[in-house]
């Protein structure tokens, strides 16, 4: 195959308009179709000239050559693949730009620079279960953490199968843990009230007041407004939550709804409000 550059476009997403790079893949069965591979914002890269500076730094230009041959698919074709099919348009569930981003980040920062070049269907499980250990011995990650590379690598590899382009998941067998050593502190009323009582402002007092009152994400605090608060029925609505700097939907279905009011919250609430 003859060596390609590739050509950048932009492309409207939620996020905002996003520079990608546009090239062609041949997939298992022999076909050439066109992938494409996100770059940045046009915000951060507001040049064509800037945007390929970042796909010489992402390597992008040395990934889209990776020619493995037909019926030979690469670990980097096949994630493209499955980035495109599991957060694209023909997504069967719609994921949110947060999980979109996090999970855009396990690929391009984790999984693609150690198995990019290598044939999918060559991955051994011994190797990927070793190389999984080695995050945590070697490079300090955390269990929880590492549980959720695996299950990405896992679900490139399902994709994968359902459109036939692999035959196998070599993540099936793959063990790793998933206890934390993080431990909760539980601390007293009195112990919580001196905390609160030592932030520099009132407005640090009632964010963290409201955050501990009704164990919000940060998401859905900083999507709160005042119309939100329902005085009257001792309650707070949460339907929205702040993503990539606009209002957008609730993380979960089960996110939506209403957490309760405590009067001593809604006291606070009202001083804050009367400023």
């Amino acid at each position: 195959m003859s060596y390609q550059r590739g050509s950048l476009k932009k492309v409207k997403r939620k996020e905002g308009a996003t520079w990608v790079l546009r090239y062609r893949v041949t997939l298992a069965d022999g076909r050439r179709v066109e992938h494409n591979a996100p770059v940045g914002l046009v915000a951060v890269l507001p040049k064509e000239s800037d945007a390929w500076r970042e796909v010489d730094r992402f390597g992008l230009s040395v990934r889209i050559n990776d020619s493995p041959g037909p019926g030979r698919l690469s670990f980097h074709s096949l994630a493209e693949h499955y980035l495109k099919a599991d957060f694209g348009a023909d997504a069967v569930r719609p994921k949110s730009v947060s999980t979109t981003s996090h999970v855009e980040h396990v690929v391009r920062a984790y999984l693609v620079p150690r198995f990019g070049d290598e044939i999918a269907e060559e991955i051994k499980p011994l190797d990927i279960q070793r190389w999984l250990k080695s995050l945590h011995v070697d490079k300090g990650l955390a269990w929880p953490t590492i549980a959720k590379i695996r299950g990405a690598m896992r679900r490139i590899y399902k994709i994968g199968i359902v459109h036939g382009h692999v035959a196998k998941n070599p993540l099936m067998h793959i063990e790793t843990r998933s206890k934390s050593d993080y431990k909760a502190i539980v601390i007293t009323p009195a112990q919580t009230l001196a905390i609160l009582h030592s932030l520099p402002s009132p407005l640090h007092f009632t964010l963290v007041l409201t955050c501990s009152a009704t164990a919000l994400r940060a998401s859905e605090m900083l999507s709160l407004r005042w119309a939100d608060v329902l005085w009257e029925e001792e309650r707070i609505r949460i339907s929205k939550r702040w993503a990539k700097g606009e209002d957008g939907e609730t993380k979960t279905e089960a996110s939506d709804g209403y957490v309760p009011l405590h009067a001593v919250l809604a006291h606070f609430l009202r001083e804050w409000r009367a400023k």
